[in-house]
């Protein structure tokens, strides 16, 4: 009796319907999985790649800090120096400008950390400067201690972002460019936010396009607000002195912060 209970059962049971793979059902999967993938490259551009880069940007800094230290050497004494003597300022080196891509220094800045070195070099594409290298230096404008306007940009986001906090910045902070010949030491003014056509803010007197030269200034320039091209954030400051290698890194370097 069981047995003729179970042959029924089996006879009406049916086989359940395979579930039909959709068109519409693959493609939201599909995208599903890019929008996934999307945002783990964003993840890693914004944040662990610009950590990656950065302590990158450092590393190959301090690198060409040190091998300029070996390959330096100490100019003759001339005449003796009495220790009552007021050390006289010194005229800063003025660099030749350096080619597209050519490194030609290396810029400190106390506020943003005693790790902080990034490399500085001609130009400022992001495939030959920006991207690979660091802050690059506007063409045709001042060499560090030049007079007129030592112009330079980097990235505020991506690619170790060497201007992520300019804004930060605060009047009276030490902005230290080290090169071969020494250390070129300018001090934070003021910021400002202008459109991405304003070019005036990289004039030999920033933002005053038919007055000489009369200073010498420091522009920096990146992209703002954060993640944005709608704008450009521009810092400003002034020249105080050039400290030649054979004097050793500025005390601006370990002065501490207000």
């Amino acid at each position: 009796m069981e047995q003729t209970r179970a042959s029924r059962r089996q006879a009406t049971a049916r086989p359940r319907p395979r579930r039909r793979v959709s068109v519409i059902g693959v493609f939201g999967e599909l995208l599903i999985t890019a929008g996934v993938l999307v945002m783990l490259y964003v993840v890693w551009q914004l944040w662990v790649g610009d950590l990656i880069y950065g302590a990158q940007n450092n590393a190959a800094a301090e690198e060409l800090s040190q091998t300029w230290a070996e390959q330096y050497t100490p100019p003759e004494p001339d005449g003796e120096v009495l220790p009552t003597e007021e050390p006289a300022s010194v005229e800063p080196v003025i660099l030749p400008e350096p080619a597209d891509t050519e490194v030609f220094g290396i810029m400190r800045v106390p506020r943003f950390g005693d790790d902080y070195a990034v490399q500085m070099a001609g130009g400022v594409t992001r495939a030959g400067t920006l991207d690979s290298i660091g802050i690059g230096h506007y063409p045709g404008t001042a060499m560090p201690g030049e007079e007129g306007n030592f112009a330079l940009a980097a990235h505020r986001t991506t690619y170790g972002a060497p201007f992520n906090r300019i804004a930060e910045l605060k009047v009276g902070d030490a902005i230290v460019v080290e090169t071969p010949a020494g250390w070129y030491t300018y001090r934070f003014r003021t910021l400002e936010y202008v459109t991405p056509s304003e070019t005036d803010v990289l004039r030999p007197v920033p933002q005053q396009p038919d007055v000489p030269a009369n200073g010498k200034y420091i522009t920096l320039t990146s992209c703002s607000p954060m993640f944005s091209l709608a704008e450009r954030i521009v810092g400003y400051g002034v020249f105080e002195s050039f400290t030649p290698y054979a004097d050793g890194p500025p005390a601006a370097l370990s002065e501490g912060l207000a």
